[in-house]
């Protein structure tokens, strides 16, 4: 038992870490290439590194949803979701106030509850289907015009393409094919990690899974925090929740149907919740506070718990 938890764990470990070099080097890669193909930087940034940095989320979702491991697929989003407003937004919040566009809250974190919204409507019978799928894409892509026709406005992803090298393609394929390993390898410990610990592999992939395809957000907002410049980190994590809703779960439900569990509903309904909550701070002082933060990290605690709890 313990050798084999053991070596699950191992297993999620190296598919973290893999998703993050993979993601990092695909970014890296895509940048360069798009700039040496003289596309903007503004598109850049609104395409190449919001996907690169959803790269895990993605790749996990799609690949436990042609396993049939429904839960974890969208268990990986919400719980990624959950993450981003607790951890991520919330921690960066303990380390240092964070003040906030008001054009970020009226439209993207009005947005962000609204995409939500429709996931609980989506999930009210259980399934994605791919008619369903194909509607969230659809949004996902209204949603990049909204950001182009306003210059991206509440977003900066601090996208650097500096000059295209010959390596940057293989760099663009090898950062792929890792992320895509990693994501195989996270997905394959996560299953067996939830079978040793006799939980469900939602909580599995609300938590664990949801934490460690999260890494490259929380890398960001902490960086964004170092550089003095930690109102980045409120446009980054809101732009992130609404692009897992519509991008990577619109995307696996096109790939394939996927049926879950009633946890899916309970924990999206969470998730709505903390949504709300988060965007009343934003709006509150049109910053977020330490007590704020610490907030939003208590209510991410308590999904876990739940979670867990619920097994």
């Amino acid at each position: 038992m313990l050798s084999a938890l053991v070596r699950d764990a191992a297993l999620v470990l190296v598919g973290v870490a893999g998703l993050w070099v993979g993601a990092g080097q695909f970014v890296a890669g895509a940048s360069r290439l798009a700039g040496r193909l003289g596309v903007s930087g503004l598109v850049v940034g609104l395409t190449v590194v919001s996907f690169g940095t959803s790269a895990p989320e993605l790749a996990v979702t799609v690949d436990a949803a042609l396993t049939g491991e429904a839960d974890i697929s969208v268990g990986n989003v919400v719980g990624s979701n959950v993450v981003n407003l607790g951890v991520v937004l919330g921690g960066t919040a303990l380390v240092r106030r964070l003040p906030v566009d008001a054009a970020l809250v009226r439209r993207d974190g009005a947005l962000m509850v609204g995409t939500v919204l429709a996931l609980v409507a989506i999930l009210w019978d259980l399934t994605v289907s791919r008619v369903e799928g194909a509607l969230l894409v659809a949004g996902l892509g209204g949603y990049l015009l909204v950001l182009l026709r306003t210059d991206g406005e509440g977003l900066d992803h601090g996208v650097d393409t500096g000059p295209f090298r010959p390596s940057d393609a293989p760099r663009l394929l090898g950062g792929l094919a890792v992320v895509i390993v990693g994501a195989h390898l996270l997905v394959t410990g996560a299953v067996s990690t939830a079978a040793d610990l006799g939980v469900s592999e939602w909580a599995i992939g609300a938590t664990v899974v949801a934490l460690g395809t999260s890494t490259p957000e929380l890398v960001t907002s902490v960086a964004a925090a170092r550089r003095g410049r930690a109102d980045l980190a409120a446009g980054n994590v809101v732009g992130s929740c609404i692009f897992n809703v519509l991008g990577v779960l619109g995307v696996a439900g096109v790939v394939t149907p996927i049926s879950v569990g009633p946890a899916a509903l309970t924990g999206t309904l969470w998730l709505l919740g903390v949504s709300v909550v988060a965007t009343l701070l934003l709006w509150s002082r049109r910053a977020l506070t330490r007590p704020e933060g610490a907030l939003l990290v208590a209510l991410n605690a308590v999904d876990w718990v739940v979670a867990f709890l619920g097994r």
